[in-house]
């Protein structure tokens, strides 16, 4: 998208010459001859850098600097003036402007002002994105797991990510849906532009379009200086619209409008302002379902759903429990001090056997409980706490269940934390099944149920282990 320039002089001379030499090197160019003409176009649009002369013949350059800034306190200006008059440029840089071009000046030395100041506003930008992500917090950009269901949504990822499509993404609570989206932004073109998150559930209702879009001052009780939107924020970056469900019918069009035109209006102004954002949204709500009970937008589902990714329920991947464990048990036991910890293999059979309706957030949790209250290295059952779960008779079976000479303790040849590093996934899972078949006595369905899959899952992993 091309940076819009306006340039405001009475000399036409300069007008032209400037518009020549900045349309040639990929500009967009407006032009005002009069103080009047240029308040007209500033009503109307936003601009990224302004060329301003001092001397206009309808009103005073530094009250219209004094309008400038008024309206748009973050828009580079530069004041083009003669050398007679540079006590004046120094008056106005000390009133807002950001630098100053002595007339007359080269092609090269308008061309290396202008983008030394649109390089000033951009690291301004850049320092208010800094400023929304140190207000949440941001892990490792990072999908744990080796399960089939992972890797075909890693393999979509890969593919999507280079894009600049629309991504929707559905899935449960607590399945890594802003994870997936910030992936998908660190793998594409945009990974060195903002990634600014949203979260549609948490905003207040009166004041979403100013969050999205911005306001200027004014606009409403309380708006007491301009303010830039996510949009703004996130221009040229990724804008991640977290349960987009969660959003009104109204702000549903002026959204797919934004998304449509590329063109956002501050909450109060008039004018339009160009954005060049990729969406990613998400969900945990059946949105086709929400068309149907006319709860949301047919267009704007449809300018959503352009392309879908589904982040699946912990359930359905309990074979990345183990790498799961032992990654959070490691980002946990840093943070504690309390390094060393990992889990017996009745403990894993119980994480296994939980339906962990709270997905990878209840997970991680779980895990924080146990680094905090363990009371020593090795975690066994009684040190898991999964409420609702009718685990009595199983854990009692379990702790008594006959020693095979294998162990599980703390340098056991068999606990797949302390080999992890040494072996790969899904050889720690095929000693961890085979352990669960002999504890049953080879009983498949007993097996299955302990693991947490069914027999027809259980029999393909035998097979393809070439265990009968």
């Amino acid at each position: 998208m091309k940076e819009q320039i306006l340039i405001i002089d009475d000399d036409m001379a300069i007008r032209d010459g400037s518009s020549q030499v900045l349309n040639r090197r990929g500009f967009d160019v407006s032009e005002a001859s009069t103080g009047a003409e240029a308040i007209s176009l500033l009503d109307q649009y936003e601009y990224d850098l302004i060329l301003l002369d001092l001397k206009m013949p309808d009103v005073n350059g530094l009250d219209l600097l004094r309008d400038i800034r008024e309206k748009d306190p973050m828009v580079p200006v530069v004041i083009i003036t003669a050398y007679g008059t540079i006590q004046n440029a120094v008056e106005a840089m000390r009133l807002g402007a950001n630098d100053f071009l002595p007339k007359p000046f080269e092609p090269d030395e308008l061309h290396i002002t202008v983008q030394r100041n649109l390089k000033t506003r951009q690291l301004a930008i850049e320092n208010l994105f800094l400023k929304e992500e140190l207000k949440r917090k941001e892990g490792d950009v990072t999908i744990i797991g080796s399960s089939r269901a992972i890797k075909t949504l890693f393999e979509q990822v890969t593919r999507v990510a280079p894009t600049d499509s629309t991504v929707l993404i559905t899935g449960e609570s607590g399945t890594g849906k802003g994870l997936i989206a910030r992936l998908i932004h660190e793998l594409s073109p945009r990974r060195e532009r903002p990634f600014v998150s949203v979260d549609c559930s948490t905003l207040v209702p009166s004041l979403f379009e100013s969050e999205l879009f911005g306001h200027v001052r004014g606009a409403f009780t309380g708006a007491g200086s301009n303010k830039m939107g996510k949009f703004e924020i996130a221009n040229l970056g990724t804008l991640f619209l977290d349960e987009i469900a969660n959003i009104s019918f109204e702000l549903q069009a002026k959204l797919l409008k934004a998304v449509e035109e590329k063109e956002i209006t501050r909450v109060g102004s008039n004018r339009l302002t160009k954005v060049d954002v990729r969406i990613i949204a998400a969900t945990n709500q059946d949105l086709r379902q929400a068309v149907q009970n006319g709860a949301f937008r047919e267009d704007f589902y449809f300018r959503l759903n352009v392309v879908a990714l589904k982040s699946p329920p912990l359930r359905d991947r309990k074979e990345d429990i183990p790498q799961l464990a032992q990654y959070f048990l490691k980002k946990f036991g840093e943070k504690y001090k309390r390094p060393g910890l990992f889990l017996t293999q009745e403990a894993l059979a119980l994480l296994y056997r939980y339906d962990w309706p709270g997905n990878i957030r209840e997970f991680e949790n779980t895990i924080e409980r146990i680094v905090i209250f363990a009371g020593k290295e090795a975690v066994d059952m009684d040190d898991i706490d999964l409420p609702g779960l009718p685990i009595s008779n199983e854990r009692h079976e379990t702790k008594n269940a006959p020693e095979d000479g294998t162990g599980s303790e703390a340098g056991g040849k068999n606990n797949p934390y302390n080999t992890y590093e040494l072996m790969p996934l899904d050889e720690v899972e095929r000693k961890y099944v085979t352990q669960v078949l002999e504890e049953k006595k080879g009983n498949r369905t007993d097996a299955a149920r302990i693991l947490g899959i069914d027999r027809k899952t259980l029999r393909q992993k035998l097979k393809r282990w070439g265990i009968e």
